[in-house]
């Protein structure tokens, strides 16, 4: 049986398509935070796009949080380190979170048949190549999901990167915690998000959630990488 039959054939389990509301086009929004929500075209991730995340896996939860407290369903794929207690401090719902950690030598039958099933698909660093990455990419907007990519993706409709990463908590003799990471996200991809937009997040911030970057008071810790 292929792997999207089988999937289907468990009791209780649909596409994506079938649970989505039918006056759902592919141009619908998923919503996220609102710290995130200017980096995307939108405000929000659209249906059928492909999204490249460079430089962390935070963010890419980050980006999973409001749409699984609203009702849509993740799948991740290719991350077997992927902590949940993080994932559920950065406000995923793990009870819409499905997990597939070693996609092994059938990287692309999984990934097509998640697609099918899933509202939001994360795909861990992966190497694809081109015109796989296009009738995936096909695929993604047929079903009118939305693909994560944890790393470069060939033709990717946004990219966003995650730079300048800070460490917030210590004070100016060096003493106390480590709370919170600033970085820098930036967005960047094709038509009405051909310009670049930028945003400072805490992620995580001081209670483990993203969190504006405007925190006053104790230092700022770089740390490399």
């Amino acid at each position: 049986m292929a792997v999207p039959e089988a999937l289907t054939a468990i009791p209780g389990v649909r596409t994506a398509a079938q649970l989505r509301e039918p006056d759902a086009g592919p141009g619908e929004l998923l919503t996220v935070l609102p710290e995130l929500a200017g980096l995307l075209p939108g405000g929000g991730l659209r249906r059928g796009s492909t999204i490249a995340v460079r430089g962390g896996t935070s963010l890419v939860l980050a980006l999973l949080a409001a749409a699984t407290r609203t009702g849509s369903w993740a799948a991740v794929t290719g991350l077997p380190q992927l902590g949940l207690a993080a994932a559920a401090e950065l406000g995923v719902d793990l009870e819409r979170l499905a997990l597939v950690p070693e996609p092994g030598a059938e990287l692309v039958a999984v990934v097509s048949a998640l697609v099918d099933g899933f509202d939001v698909v994360v795909l861990g660093p992966a190497r694809v190549q081109p015109q796989v990455a296009r009738r995936l990419a096909g695929r993604v907007r047929n079903r009118g999901t939305v693909l994560l990519t944890a790393g470069s993706w060939p033709g990717a409709d946004l990219e966003l990167r995650v730079s300048g990463r800070r460490w917030h908590g210590l004070t100016q003799d060096g003493h106390g915690h480590l709370r919170a990471r600033k970085v820098v996200a930036t967005s960047r991809g094709r038509g009405a998000a051909a310009r670049p937009s930028s945003v400072g997040l805490l992620l995580p911030g001081p209670e483990g959630a993203v969190a504006g970057a405007d925190v006053p008071g104790r230092r700022l810790v770089e740390v490399a990488g």
